[in-house]
């Protein structure tokens, strides 16, 4: 595949779930001993994977079929966290290819972080256990207002005290370029990550869709090949 050229960014921006780590495994483990405490069936892992971006209320909704306005949705999603938080990274890993990502960012002195609605309290301690230094984390829970409103993408920006334009962000779900977009960042799509089915990921509007996780180290070579011959 001909990969498109960007210019050559001064910081790199990861959603976490699908995109830089693969919780799927712990979260439908997660659900699924919710739905055994609920007298329910487990569920197949495959039927999980695809609704993982869309945290605990997307897993309720396939998982017990219950929506925000239910009765014992506030009691059924504080349990969900909690199971979840008892084996937060016992499957879960980098994508295949991204800690070679991580080790070459750091060699070059690229700035990455992570941008999510994940929680803040679950995301950082899951950095620390799987021993991530991230220069900047903006979590679902640290502003007012969580994607796809561009604020924690252009508050992250901030914290690197980088203009936005300069950064790429990486996301598996519309909703991370749709923020992307309104922050005025070039957006990768990354097809490895939990695809909900909603709409293609071509019709998202990115400023490039790849494949795999290594895709980004060719964008990262052709973006210093452009700017020396510029």
């Amino acid at each position: 595949m001909s990969m498109p050229t960007l210019a050559t960014p001064q910081a790199i921006l990861f959603d976490l779930d699908g995109t830089l780590l693969d919780t799927a495994p712990d979260m439908a483990a997660a659900l699924n001993r919710l739905r055994v405490e609920e007298g329910l069936e487990p569920m197949p892992p495959t039927e999980i994977r695809p609704h993982v971006s869309n945290g605990a209320r997307g897993l309720l909704a396939i998982g017990m079929s219950i929506t925000p306005d239910h009765e014992r949705y506030d009691a059924l999603r504080e349990r969900f966290l909690a199971l979840y938080a008892e084996n937060l990274a016992v499957h879960t890993r980098l994508f295949p290819g991204l800690d070679r990502l991580v080790e070459a960012l750091d060699a070059r002195a690229l700035p990455w972080g992570v941008v999510t609605n994940k929680p803040g309290g679950l995301t950082r301690r899951l950095l620390e256990t799987l021993v991530l230094n991230p220069a900047v984390v903006v979590c679902g829970d640290d502003l007012n207002r969580a994607k796809p409103h561009p604020d924690p993408l252009l508050y992250a920006a901030g914290k690197l005290r980088l203009a936005p334009d300069s950064i790429w962000y990486i996301g598996d779900h519309e909703r991370d370029i749709i923020a992307g977009n309104a922050a005025h960042m070039p957006t990768v799509a990354g097809r490895w990550g939990y695809l909900d089915g909603e709409r293609p990921i071509e019709e998202w509007g990115a400023t490039v869709v790849i494949d795999h996780p290594t895709q980004i180290a060719e964008l990262l070579d052709g973006a210093s090949r452009s700017a020396a011959t510029a």
